[in-house]
């Protein structure tokens, strides 16, 4: 059964300056993440875009249109008080980077893979000080632990918001690499999508997509896209 949805209960969103970010408003009162702290981001363009999402609601509140919210609710919420955990958690990911499992065959899948993962591959020891084992198949390798401790330490600067954004790409792409690659400018979120997606695509070529797939897809896309921005206001 479709979820009811709340309705919404304003009629305008706009943003303040305060302290030392900018304060979500709705009809000039501070408006509230699910744990009931106010709603203040770091940098003007984010409160800007955000404002947008509430703006665009209609008759009842959407979040799955409001990725924005989601990420900068997560970071307030959750990511604020417990930053050794997130941090652990894309390193664990980093432990078992997409970008280091390679298909043996087909050979075009195998050219696909090579041009757009080994020069990440390479970017992350020239970059990050972080050398990752790349194998053909799916077993589990044990990456050396300086190279987890060089992604730890690319970690290490990020406030509440950037570890947010830089977590869910993670989980988006099931590679902490190409989250930071984002966070750096190696990539752009389109890239990003792009190198992420490259066994998703080959096989949507080979057997087809069904609506509800590409529904997913473009779901986590909007995921992708929003903590990319959020990193980019941060730069």
């Amino acid at each position: 059964m479709r979820r009811e949805l709340p309705k919404r209960f304003y009629k305008h969103a706009d943003y303040a300056h305060s302290g030392g970010g900018f304060t979500v408003r709705l009809d000039g009162k501070a408006a509230r993440t699910p744990g009931r702290a106010t709603l203040t981001v770091p940098d003007e363009p984010l409160a800007a875009a955000i404002v947008a999402e509430w703006n665009a609601q209609r008759e009842e509140i959407a979040p799955a249109t409001m990725p924005l919210t989601r990420i900068a609710n997560a970071a307030i919420d959750g990511v604020s008080t417990r930053m050794a955990a997130v941090r652990s958690d894309i390193v664990a990911y980093a432990g078992s980077d997409l970008l280091c499992y390679r298909a043996a065959s087909p050979a075009a899948l195998v050219r696909r893979q090579d041009a757009a993962w080994t020069p990440l591959v390479a970017w992350a020891a020239e970059e990050l000080g972080a050398r990752l084992v790349v194998v053909e198949g799916i077993t589990h390798v044990a990456q050396p632990p300086a190279s987890l401790a060089a992604v730890e330490r690319a970690l290490t600067a990020c406030d509440a918001f950037r570890l947010a954004a830089l977590h869910t790409i993670t989980t988006v792409t099931g590679s902490a690499i190409v989250a930071l690659a984002v966070a750096r400018g190696r990539l752009t979120a389109a890239e990003a999508w792009t190198a992420a997606g490259v066994d998703e695509d080959w096989q949507a070529e080979q057997w087809g997509e069904d609506a509800e797939a590409a529904a997913r897809r473009a779901a986590r896309r909007r995921e992708l896209e929003a903590a990319a921005f959020i990193l980019e206001c941060a730069r």
